[in-house]
Order: C-alpha cells, then sequence, then structure tokens
C-alpha cells in the first residue's frame, strides 16, 4: 500500500508553520477544510475530526443525546470503531450478516430486524462499495429510523448518482494513512440537519456551548443558565477530537486531486477483476458506483489449501494484504464482543470472507503491470 502525500501536500503544512506566531489547533484552516469538504460532497455541514473513529463516536453519542435509548443495527464486517462506538454510546447493537457482492449489510436482514426499538442503522460501505438499495433507504425513511454511513474507506462512490454520505442523518469519513485521501489522521461527520451538525460540534469540543456554530442556540444556553460563565457551559460529556491546521492544510491540498485520483483506482480495480480468474476467486462484485481503496480478493470456495497458497505467494512476492478485509473479519470472533455470547457461525456470508477473504492495496501511482503480475501469480496457484 502507498500513501497519498504529494511534496504539494506537505508544502501545505509547511506554509502554515513558516506563518509568524502560527495558531496550529483547530482555526481558519479547519474551518476552510469543512466547507470545501461539504461542497465536495453536496452536504449543508461537516465537522472535521482527529480521526475516523472520532466521527464514530461522536455521531453515536450525538444520535443518544437526540433518540434516547435504544438498538442499533450494525453489520458483522466492519471496522472495530463502529461497532464500539455504538456500546459506548449506550446502545445495544443489532447484528446482521453481509452481502457477498456488496461486502455491506444483507439489506433483507435489515429491514427484518427493525423493531420500535431501533434507533438507526449504521451501515458501512466496505473498501468502496456503495451498500444501498431504493428499498433499504425507502422502508428505512417509512419507519422513522435513521442511517448513519460510515463512508471512511467509500468517499467518491455513488448510488443513484448522488455520492455515498448524503442518504441518512449523517456521515462518517476517515482520511488515515492509505484511505482515498490522507491528513495523516484525521475523519469527518457530514450532515444536513441542524441539530446533528450543532450537537456534534459541541461534542468534539468536550461538549462546550461556545463551540456552537448558531448563536441562537449559544444564547439559549447562556439564558438557562446565568450562574455560568458564558464560555465554559457543557451541554454534553464530550470528547476533544479537534483537529489540528497542519491536517486540513494537508486535507485542503488533496481534496483538490481527489477525483482524478479515484478515477485511477476504478480503473485500478477494474483491471484486477477482469484478469482474475473468476472460477476460483469472486469477480461479480456489485461495482456500479464503487470507487475502492483496496483490490477484493475472495476465495468462492472454503479452500484451506488454496488459502494457504495464497498468503505464502503474496508475502514471498513482497505483496502487503489483511486476510478477513475490513476490520478483521467478523466482528463477532473478536474478544471484545465475545461477553454477547453470539454464534458467529450463525453469519456464514461474513464468516466465510473472515476466514477466505483478502485486501490489497490499490492507489493512484500503482502500476498496471504489476496488477496483471499480481493476477497471474494469483492464477498460478490453482
Amino acid at each position: 500500500m502507498r500513501g497519498n502525500f504529494s511534496r504539494e501536500d506537505l508544502d501545505a503544512a509547511i506554509e502554515i508553520l513558516r506563518r509568524d506566531d502560527p495558531i496550529l489547533t483547530q482555526w481558519s484552516e479547519v474551518e476552510a477544510f469543512e466547507d470545501e469538504w461539504s461542497k465536495w460532497l453536496g452536504a449543508k455541514h461537516s465537522v472535521f475530526v482527529n480521526s475516523g473513529s472520532s466521527a464514530n463516536y461522536i455521531t453515536m453519542a450525538a444520535l443518544r443525546h437526540q433518540a434516547g435509548d435504544g438498538e442499533v443495527i450494525v453489520p458483522t464486517l466492519t471496522w472495530v470503531s463502529d461497532i464500539a462506538s455504538v456500546l459506548a454510546a449506550g446502545f445495544a447493537p443489532v447484528f446482521v450478516d453481509i452481502d457477498r457482492r456488496t461486502l455491506g449489510m444483507d439489506v433483507q436482514q435489515v429491514i427484518d430486524r427493525v423493531t420500535p426499538r431501533t434507533r438507526a442503522v449504521f451501515i458501512t460501505h466496505i473498501l468502496g462499495y456503495n451498500a444501498l438499495t431504493r428499498e433499504l433507504v425507502d422502508a428505512l425513511e417509512s419507519r422513522g429510523v435513521a442511517l448513519i454511513e460510515d463512508a471512511c474507506e467509500s468517499y467518491g462512490a455513488t448510488f443513484e448518482g448522488k455520492k455515498l454520505g448524503m442518504f441518512g442523518l449523517a456521515s462518517n469519513f476517515s482520511f488515515y494513512y492509505a484511505h482515498h485521501m490522507s491528513t495523516v489522521e484525521g475523519g469527518m461527520i457530514s450532515t444536513d440537519d441542524e441539530s446533528m451538525y450543532e450537537t456534534c460540534r459541541m461534542i468534539r469540543a468536550h461538549g462546550m456551548v461556545r463551540e456552537a456554530k448558531s448563536a441562537s442556540v449559544r444564547e439559549e444556553y447562556i439564558a438557562k443558565h446565568p450562574d455560568l460563565n458564558p464560555d465554559f457551559i457543557f451541554a454534553y460529556p464530550g470528547f476533544n477530537a479537534r483537529g489540528t491546521e497542519i491536517q486540513a492544510a494537508m486535507g485542503r491540498s488533496q481534496l483538490r486531486r481527489l477525483d482524478a485520483a479515484n478515477e485511477i483506482r476504478r480503473a485500478n480495480l477494474t483491471r484486477f477483476l477482469a484478469k482474475l480468474d473468476g472460477e476460483a476467486y469472486q469477480t461479480d462484485f456489485a461495482v456500479e458506483g464503487s470507487c475502492n481503496y483496496a483490490l477484493t480478493l475472495v476465495l468462492r470456495k472454503p479452500d484451506e489449501a488454496l488459502r494457504d497458497r495464497v498468503m505464502s505467494a503474496l508475502r514471498e512476492a513482497r505483496v502487503e494484504f489483511r486476510r478477513g478485509t475490513s476490520g478483521g473479519g467478523n466482528q463477532l470472533r473478536q474478544p471484545y464482543l465475545r461477553h454477547l455470547a453470539l454464534d458467529p457461525r450463525a453469519f456464514p456470508v461474513v464468516d466465510h470472507v473472515h476466514f477466505f477473504g483478502f485486501y490489497i492495496g490499490n492507489y493512484p501511482s500503482l502500476e498496471g503491470e504489476k496488477i496483471d503480475r499480481l493476477c497471474e501469480l494469483l492464477n498460478s496457484l490453482l
């Protein structure tokens, strides 16, 4: 895998440091990055935070304050912080299996598990694949269930011609190393909902009311609490998850070339799947609208011998890979969820990916010839 940093990005960070008496914590660069990101995505509001995981935690905390106690439907294949943030917010997670072509939630299982206690569906768009269907979006809207999108691995991917992250109450993005763009660490929350926006802004910075963008929100709290210093009213038990000016400058620099870089990523995945042996490896992923930062490799059958040959060959060729794809595979096999006493084998599709799925780096500077040689290597193992 390769990172996204160019000389231009590093120079943008250096320029901040060259200023006389520079402000390095959250300030004007952060605000400019939030505005530019919102325009790129098509959202009304965005909140820059110090990681995609913090985006998860803040979003779930804000949802808990708005919606109250209840359940959140989550996937079995995702990054740990998606589920950990649900637990930390006091929600009960309800798990569903995945769709083998999207690696996202099995839509019918999601719909079947919605109850009056369901406060949200926290969907993950895995590795750049769209996990939404019109049936799911309409079903959640008709039942008044919030949709939260984790698009940390999928920004630039689309559904019905609109970018992922624009279909629910809020969406989360990560700017970690090797994602579609990077601010070293960093993340974003985007939303069209005014209340969610203001709540996330406050929770990002210790729950402080002065962080609210709306003057009326600030004035309301000040009027209700005349005994408090107006600069130090804490509306929520929040976090310190603010980003820095240096991170924001790097993000603004990379955002300018994001669309062009994403086109290369799409072409790379198309080339990889076209040259891979479709009898042994899954090649029929739902690629329409996808924007992948990884090449997806899943064995069609549970063949342990082939799996072991694949791993040995990739290591020998010095090709980086992750087994289990995102987040270490089936989350119900991870120690932090063992207390739920759920049988991971009851989710057979994700369990197959857990043992027989991989991803390999996909980045804009990846040469086509390397993809061809990779496919030749994998096909030679059959």
